[in-house]
């Protein structure tokens, strides 16, 4: 009788790792996935906000380039009288 019930915990013991095991190799799948998704996503995104890229846009639009004679900058290490 005893046999029987250690038997069996060592059974319901090993189906308990073997899920466990399972449910491991699915969140290591899925981690990997999300890796892969989040690496096109960046490739995306740097894409996106390339500068020649933007320039482009903004010349589509009508935007020119300012003239760097008339562009000033504002010194920000010295504070405002």
């Amino acid at each position: 009788m005893l046999s029987t019930v250690l038997l069996t915990g060592v059974v319901a013991l090993n189906v308990a790792v073997l899920r466990l095991n399972v449910e491991l190799d699915r969140a290591g799948r899925d981690r990997a996935d999300l890796r892969a998704e989040n690496a096109l996503l960046q490739s995306q995104l740097s894409s996106a906000a390339a500068s020649s890229r933007i320039q482009t846009l903004a010349r589509a639009r009508g935007f020119v380039p300012a003239d760097p004679s008339a562009t000033t900058y504002v010194d920000l290490g010295r504070p405002a009288r």
